[in-house]
């Protein structure tokens, strides 16, 4: 069992703030300041700092809350196996997807996995990947799948998938020109994923390695339904970027089609990740192994 000074020191790194740690702990801000003040005497270094009036963890304080969120999280777990042993209760597993990963990659094998291993009950949750980072650090989600960037050095991880990111616009589009480049694109509307999304991320990636931004087309609408983007430019009001697997099916229909772009190739990881070295990081693996 954790100490409680533990929560009261992971739910400060999640909020930043004292006194919204204390609301959602129920319990004062002086409790609070007691909790992180017992752990720094007891570690011995301090666990955060004001920068400019704005509340930091320091670079120790950092390493105890890797440690702990894999431990608190462990523990979570472990509660949960141990009662399903004992009870008979099937297994829980808590999964976070981003939406994009979720419903064209993910979504099919793993309910073949359900499948294959009816003991297991899964709970999913959807979210934008900086989203999902955020529960996983939390403990509220035990692994995820993502398409956005991450710190690599700061989770367990495996490449699921790699997918590419194409441009796209409805079939009958007229062009005033045939566009060769991004550039000759940006008289057109674009229809983009909302900030935080794992999408608009490795867009705007892409286009910050060419020195291009979003703010360069003429008009960018923001969108945060796949599916209505997809109607959308079905309907010729923009052009998107967007997973080459989430449009397969409506470019296999011929209601949308790929514009190619000299020197765009944008390719991308879906990774599976995890907090590292937990102690179920075999049985995460196996899950992977076996989609």
């Amino acid at each position: 069992m954790l100490d409680f000074r533990v929560e009261t020191f992971l739910t400060v790194c999640r909020t930043m703030n004292y006194t919204r740690a204390a609301e959602e702990l129920n319990i004062t801000q002086p409790a609070v300041s007691q909790h992180i003040a017992h752990l720094e005497r007891d570690y011995g270094v301090p666990l955060f700092a004001y920068r400019n009036k704005k509340l930091q963890l320091t670079d120790a304080g950092a390493l105890l809350r890797d440690a702990l969120s894999t431990m608190a999280h462990d523990e979570r777990l472990l509660r949960d196996r141990m009662r399903s042993s004992a009870t008979g209760a099937r297994v829980e597993l808590s999964l976070g997807m981003t939406l994009t990963a979720g419903e064209y990659l993910v979504a099919a094998p793993l309910a073949d996995y359900l499948r294959r291993h009816p003991e297991l009950h899964v709970a999913v949750r959807s979210g934008g990947t900086s989203e999902l980072l955020a529960l996983l650090n939390a403990g509220e989600i035990d692994c995820a799948f993502v398409e956005g960037f991450f710190d690599k050095n700061a989770y367990a991880w495996d490449v699921f998938r790699t997918e590419r990111l194409v441009c796209v616009c409805a079939a009958d589009h007229e062009f005033a020109a045939r566009p060769v480049r991004v550039e000759d694109l940006f008289d057109e509307r674009l229809i983009v994923r909302e900030p935080g999304s794992g999408t608009r991320a490795v867009l705007e990636h892409a286009l910050a390695a060419q020195n291009l931004t979003v703010d360069g087309f003429a008009q960018a609408s923001v969108v945060e339904s796949l599916d209505v983007i997809k109607i959308l430019v079905e309907h010729d009001l923009g052009i998107s970027f967007l997973y080459e697997a989430a449009v397969a099916r409506e470019l296999a229909a011929g209601t949308l089609r790929v514009i190619d772009l000299e020197g765009l190739a944008i390719l991308h990881d879906i990774a599976f990740i995890r907090l590292k070295n937990s102690v179920f990081e075999r049985e995460f693996q196996n899950l992977f192994a076996d989609l």
